[in-house]
């Protein structure tokens, strides 16, 4: 009998709030996927170098799974809440029909259990499906080969998933035997006639508190834009000051503007009075008062979501244009000679043959010297215009000298890099450098005719700006510049460090390999000895920094979008629950509007814009927030990302539109039927 009435119930709750179990389902298909992804790049065909760059992603997926378990539990809970409130008078008739606590309660352990089966069920086999296509993803990142592809189901992700959500319905079943327990028989009856109470705050309070609410977030935007130093960025003091800042303000906003907003309307009669905008502002003004927490929850989570979602993507497209830009040659080495006991007179490919390499396997070769700067420093070179960046890098200082090349050299650079072609007069000089904030300093001293003394002659800038361009083969930016002179200063000079870039000699990719192995295990045996002191030479190749960028971009790709997607699910369906709640409650309200003539398109008009200013409320700050914590998230990232901003904010927009929009509107065509009862 009971399992019967259980089971009713739950055809009743599906039919009224299809959300939530779609949320259950698709939080489950979600936890599945990402936690099988160890499965699944398992049977990768990769290189041993990315295999422990997959084996990072996993762990970091790993950790990050405890935390989106812990938001999809307090989204259940939240959701249990809304639908027990929805049900009290349920509840009510049954103890009036003589029912005990205790059958009640078991009713509810069995809808739950049900439930539970049910979401866990579904989701688990759409989880497998569609597991596989995030398989051929990662493969698709990594360059896998997919010749032995076969469907992987994952055990393990199975039942991580059955053991996470298993312990979150157990604490939803205990939440809802005490919740419904603790009611008296005449709140369960009356329990959906309550209402909240309509607040209305004083409106000069509220003006006064959303004033100084507006300034501080005014201060935390700052801090995070013109204020903003690299090196502070990492500090847990400022970070959480900024974040205390953020979050305070952000409440107060939503405060005082949902105790003054039905205020301020009804001094706009043209607004107020016309059709139904009266009820409608009223409606959203009583519930906006008691949801202030939980649209400043909803707000910063959206914020978060914007900004992983924009950051991680426009990183990744940023790292996949480097791997074009900067990863020209197959394999880059460095030769130094600041260490002790490295003859000045040898070059790389001497020092290489003579401890037997074979350099033949190496072609299209270029070789460059970096010469002392003698004592020339940055504070030489750039003059007062160096204060715009010492605060922003640690390695940009007055008394950092710099580095030297002479224009042939440059000329090697600019066919490894394509950099445009320049010529020198003799008495000039130029800066290559791919730092945004030091070629702009650096740009700045150009443009005022800054000169200065290299070897005895005073050189004067040959452009207004920077050239922009790396002096390695890496992922990231990390030239803060480099000054050419003309070839004669450097003649007699002495060389700090030499660069060799080159291609592999291979007819096919197997010799390719081949050689990229020879290379690795002959510079880690030969050069990199226990005393790095002593190291002099240094090697990286395409290979290595190929795995590491689209590693670095995999992982932040995935976390982000792992925790953004549960962010943005989980703050559209906390509202789409709270409105369904909602609607359930207002049909006798929309009723009397039936009953005193108002016909049926001006009442769904009034329930859109009710629905949407939920919706909008929180988003409209969470974007505004966003463009500012984009900014800084592009500062922190400044080394990696060069472009891709505004392909990011796209896709991030696509993303937000796509499942926010579509809980919004779903939320609405399901209240359009629940309101007509």
């Amino acid at each position: 009998m009971l399992f019967k009435l259980a089971l009713k119930n739950i055809k009743k709750s599906v039919k009224d709030y299809s959300i939530y179990f779609f949320t259950l389902v698709i939080g489950v298909i979600i936890f599945y996927i990402f936690n099988a992804l160890d499965s699944q790049t398992a049977m990768l065909n990769v290189s041993e170098s990315t295999k422990q760059i997959l084996i990072l992603m996993n762990t970091f997926l790993n950790g990050v799974s405890v935390f989106v378990a812990i938001v999809l539990g307090a989204l259940i809970i939240y959701a249990s809440n809304f639908l027990i409130k929805r049900r009290k008078k349920e509840f009510g008739v049954y103890l009036t029909l003589g029912m005990s606590k205790r059958r009640m309660s078991t009713i509810l352990l069995t809808e739950t259990v049900l439930v539970g089966v049910i979401s866990l069920a579904i989701g688990l086999i759409l989880g497998v499906v569609l597991s596989q296509f995030m398989s051929v993803a990662v493969a698709n990142m990594f360059e896998a080969d997919m010749s032995k592809f076969t469907f992987v189901f994952s055990a393990k992700a199975a039942v991580k998933t059955i053991i996470f959500f298993g312990i979150m319905y157990v604490v939803v079943m205990i939440f809802n035997t005490i919740s419904v327990g603790r009611c008296k028989l005449i709140d369960l009856l009356h329990g959906e006639k309550k209402n909240e109470q309509l607040k209305v705050r004083n409106p000069i309070l509220c003006f006064v508190i959303f004033t100084i609410s507006c300034v501080v977030l005014g201060r935390a935007y700052y801090l995070v834009t013109v204020g903003f130093n690299v090196d502070q960025a990492f500090e847990s003091r400022d970070l959480v000051k900024v974040i205390i800042m953020g979050s305070v303000s952000t409440f107060f906003i939503f405060w005082s503007v949902s105790g003054s907003i039905l205020t301020i309307a009804t001094k706009m009669k043209g607004v107020y009075l016309k059709k139904l905008n009266s009820f409608t502002l009223r409606q959203f003004s009583s519930k906006a008062n008691t949801m202030v927490m939980s649209m400043t929850v909803i707000c910063l989570m959206l914020f978060l979501t914007i900004v992983l979602l924009g950051s991680a993507i426009s990183l990744t497209y940023s790292m996949n244009s480097s791997i074009k830009n900067t990863l020209t040659k197959d394999v880059q080495l460095l030769m130094s000679y600041d260490v002790e006991g490295v003859d000045p007179e040898s070059d790389i490919l001497s020092d290489l043959s003579t401890k037997g390499f074979d350099t033949g396997k190496f072609e299209n070769i270029e070789d460059l010297s970096v010469y002392d700067s003698e004592g020339l420093t940055m504070g030489d070179t750039m003059g007062e215009y160096i204060q715009s960046a010492l605060n922003y890098y640690t390695f940009v200082n007055e008394e950092e000298e710099e580095e030297i090349i002479s224009l042939s050299d440059y000329k090697k650079l600019a066919r490894v890099f394509d950099l445009k072609d320049i010529t020198l007069e003799e008495n000039e000089y130029a800066v290559v450098a791919d730092l945004s904030i030091v070629m702009e300093a650096r740009g700045n001293a150009m443009k005022a005719g800054s000169t200065f003394t290299y070897r005895g002659r005073e050189l004067s800038p040959a452009f207004d700006e920077c050239i922009d361009g790396p002096i390695q083969m890496n992922i990231n930016k990390c030239n803060s510049g480099v000054v050419v002179v003309p070839d004669s200063l450097v003649e007699g000079a002495t060389k700090s460090c030499e660069l060799l870039f080159a291609d592999y000699v291979s007819s096919s990719d197997e010799d390719r390999d081949e050689t990229e192995k020879y290379v690795v295990d002959f510079m880690n045996d030969t050069y990199q000895i226990e005393d790095y002191t002593k190291w002099y030479m240094y090697y990286s190749t395409k290979d290595i920094f190929k795995a590491g960028s689209v590693g670095l971009g995999a992982i932040a790709t995935f976390v982000s979008l792992y925790v953004g997607i549960i962010f943005l699910i989980a703050s559209a369906a906390v509202l789409s629950l709270k409105e369904l709640s909602e609607s359930a409650d207002n049909i006798e309200r929309f009723s009397v509007l039936r009953r005193i003539g108002t016909d049926e398109k001006m009442i769904n008009r009034a329930l859109f814009k009710q629905i949407g200013m939920f919706f909008f409320f929180p988003m409209l700050l969470a974007v505004i927030h966003s463009v500012f914590g984009l900014r800084a998230s592009s500062k922190i990232l400044e080394v990696f990302i060069s472009d891709g901003m505004g392909l990011a904010i796209f896709v991030t927009a696509l993303i937000i539109v796509v499942i926010y929009g579509g809980y919004f509107l779903v939320t609405y065509f399901t209240s359009k039927r629940i309101i007509k009862g």
